[in-house]
């Protein structure tokens, strides 16, 4: 079985979560946050140290010492693609190509045949799980996603179920199979969106550049808020641990939207519910890796960290030295190369990377952009982005040696 969770027990949800050196989960009595009282779990978040025989990108977000960081690449399967853009060319539907496991799989591995990166994400999307607790939504190709039936009332959460991972079928089928395809030789990885930016789509009803509805809501409706975003959480936290049961390695949280609020809006409204799904998955899959990631995050950075996650992805605005010295080096952080640069010349992508890498350190990085891959971005360019990953040694005294050849080669 690829299952990498402990025995499920039940766990109590809460607002928040403290992750202590324990063998195993408990509550304890509540806290408060502006006089709203919630219960805070407390739970494992311990490695253990022994040799690992887990992929490279994994011992990374472990923070155990590796020879290279390991690199992936968000939206790395996509339109940039010629072999995508083929595929899409015969199944036109978002929808299909991400809810069928043969498309899935196919899509997923693209990448991994072309350049074969540390991490291999299925071919998902965040809002893929809605439809399995009550909320059914649509693709427009032009306008994006639009959802069925936003929900604006007290009315609305009446057709919220506890979510139905038969409808997710798919998901959990083509990890398996990506786990056959790619072995050890890399790291798959699964993904979800967290609870606030699932909830800006459920509530505006589909994107949005402004988030006044959601926001309103936060002001004059609280308590239908809360219950929405609890729900959401409490669905999330079972997808993620679904994810690795079918084989799923590393675990992605995409806090799109959080970068939308306050820093003190973001912790009443965002961090509590990301530490509910933080603490139930590691109460029942302790030895799995969390990345949290939020758009716009330079002002996140340390609130971020109060989630318990692993792993902190930054984007490209954040200068890598500076996230490193607000985050501390005992958590592990990804990223984070401007999407952009990926344009340029091939000896600018060689500057950049080892720029992000130097000022990461040798230990707890996993190499990424700071953002997904861009529509239009050379493929070729993506292909020597990896090229130079793997050519870093951190065992070397000076660890760019080879990418700086590779890099006067291109001169």
């Amino acid at each position: 079985m690829l299952s990498s969770c402990s025995s499920a027990f039940s766990l109590g949800y809460g607002y928040g979560c403290e992750l202590l050196q324990t063998k195993r989960p408990s509550l304890v009595v509540s806290k408060s946050f502006k006089g709203l009282q919630f219960a805070v779990c407390k739970c494992s978040s311990t490695m253990a140290a022994q040799p690992s025989a887990d992929p490279l990108l994994v011992q990374a977000a472990k923070g155990e010492k590796v020879h290279r960081p390991p690199a992936w690449m968000m939206r790395q399967a996509g339109r940039y693609m010629a072999a995508y853009r083929k595929l899409a060319g015969k199944h036109p539907s978002f929808r299909e190509r991400s809810e069928t496991t043969d498309l899935i799989v196919e899509i997923s591995l693209q990448p991994w045949q072309s350049f074969q990166p540390d991490g291999v994400i299925i071919f998902s999307d965040i809002l893929t799980p809605l439809p399995a607790i009550g909320i059914q939504f649509e693709i427009d190709e032009t306008k994006g996603p639009i959802i069925a039936s936003p929900i604006s009332s007290e009315d609305g959460l009446k057709g919220l179920q506890k979510i139905d991972l038969s409808k997710v079928l798919f998901v959990g089928e083509s990890l398996s199979l990506l786990r056959k395809e790619v072995g050890e030789k890399a790291a798959v990885l699964g993904f979800v969106g967290a609870p606030w930016t699932l909830a800006t789509y459920i509530v505006e009803g589909g994107s949005t550049r402004t988030y006044t509805k959601i926001k309103r809501m936060s002001y004059e409706a609280p308590a239908l808020l809360d219950a929405l975003l609890s729900h959401i959480a409490e669905a999330i936290a079972d997808y993620v641990v679904y994810q690795i049961q079918a084989g799923a390695q590393c675990i992605q949280i995409f806090d799109s939207w959080g970068g939308q609020l306050t820093p003190e809006l973001w912790d009443r409204w965002s961090k509590p519910y990301i530490q509910k799904v933080v603490c139930s998955v590691k109460g029942q899959c302790p030895a799995v890796p969390l990345v949290l990631y939020a758009n716009g995050n330079g002002g996140l950075l340390e609130r971020m960290r109060e989630t318990s996650v692993d792993v902190i992805g930054l984007d490209w605005t954040i200068d890598m030295l500076d996230g490193r010295r607000r985050l501390g080096d005992s958590i592990s952080v990804q990223g984070n190369v401007d999407p952009a640069v990926l344009f340029a010349p091939k000896s600018a992508i060689t500057e950049a990377i080892n720029s992000v890498v130097q000022k990461a350190g040798d230990k707890g990085h996993i190499l990424n952009l700071g953002h997904g891959v861009l529509v239009g971005t050379p493929e070729e360019h993506v292909a020597h982005f990896f090229e130079i990953a793997r050519s870093i040694s951190y065992e070397n005294h000076d660890i760019y040696r080879s990418s700086q050849i590779a890099s006067a080669a291109l001169c």
